[in-house]
């Protein structure tokens, strides 16, 4: 008869040994909330540098030009909207239409032809595919200063200035470098099986961007299509120099950012505040509308390149 195999006894757990490493979590657990606190604190910071002037410029609609004038935070004493019917009416609704037909081909144009170009430098395989790259990337960081003047004789040459067409090709060309170089990151990070299953299948080159490629990378269109309206919305340095008012009584067609200014400029010292300052709610109004419905479309957008 064998005895019973003997078990080791039990070790009892050390305590962690605190001048050697035991200080190491808390360290790093301290580490951690003051970089989330200050994380957090810039947050805020930021958000109340984004959220007073908003504050402020709604304030100002219900405002007389006295008040504003005197206090710029004291609250309106009659809370009417007689600020923005004054600014539709001095012309804050033309500049608006002004700018939505514009944009309304220029920011798809610039999405389609970004995006094909996207997909062709970032899927094929071609003698110069990184020289026609780089040329877009080049164009991302040529200053639009510096071509003000050529463009402005080009376009006068084309017969288009103070012309729609004439300011959504420029768009187009503005916009079109920056939108390449963001989706051609996209389109490279989109599943090969799935696109070499449709070419074995006998889809067209065609067929396989509009029903297999662009659906997938609808993420990253919507992000870098909501900075191209943005920027587009915004612009004001190429308004103003190919949609000045030519000699022989052309209408004038100025942008909403450029309107803005010479509403501002109307009365030299007498100023109708209010009024600018409903213009400039007027103008905020669809950017916010826009990026508020796509805001989670935008942040999936940026991380999904990240992510995969």
């Amino acid at each position: 008869m064998t005895a019973p195999a003997t078990q080791p006894p039990l070790t009892e757990a050390k305590a962690p040994d605190r001048r050697s490493g035991g200080s190491g979590p808390r360290r790093d657990g301290t580490e951690g909330r003051t970089l989330n606190a200050f994380s957090h604190g810039f947050l805020v910071l930021w958000a109340v540098m984004i959220v007073l002037p908003l504050f402020w410029i709604l304030l100002g609609n219900f405002k007389t030009d006295s008040q504003i004038k005197s206090s710029a935070w004291t609250w309106p004493t009659e809370w009417t909207f007689d600020a923005f019917q004054r600014g539709w009416e001095k012309g804050v609704g033309d500049y608006l239409l002004n700018t939505l037909i514009v944009m309304v081909v220029s920011v798809p144009l610039t999405m389609l032809l970004g995006a094909m170009a996207a997909y062709v430098l970032a899927r094929y395989d071609f003698v110069g595919n990184r020289f026609v790259y780089y040329f877009f990337v080049a164009g991302s960081m040529f200053p639009v200063f510096l071509a003000l003047v050529p463009l402005y004789f080009m376009v006068d040459r084309l017969g288009m200035l103070n012309t729609y067409q004439g300011l959504i090709l420029v768009y187009v060309a503005y916009s079109l470098p920056f939108t390449v170089f963001y989706l051609h990151s996209f389109f490279r990070t989109l599943p090969t099986a799935v696109h070499e299953a449709a070419v074995i299948d006998g889809a067209s080159h065609t067929r396989v961007f509009f029903q297999i490629m662009v659906p997938m990378a609808k993420p990253g269109l919507i992000s870098v299509g909501i900075f191209n309206v943005l920027g587009q919305w915004n612009q004001y340095i190429l308004p103003l120099t190919l949609m000045q008012k030519q000699s022989g009584g052309d209408e004038d067609r100025s942008m909403l950012a450029q309107g803005l200014v010479s509403l501002m400029n109307q009365g030299n010292y007498e100023t109708d505040l209010p009024a600018l300052y409903a213009g400039m709610t007027i103008s905020m109004i669809p950017v916010l509308v826009v990026y508020l419905s796509f805001q989670r479309q935008v942040q999936s957008g940026l991380t999904a390149a990240t992510i995969k």
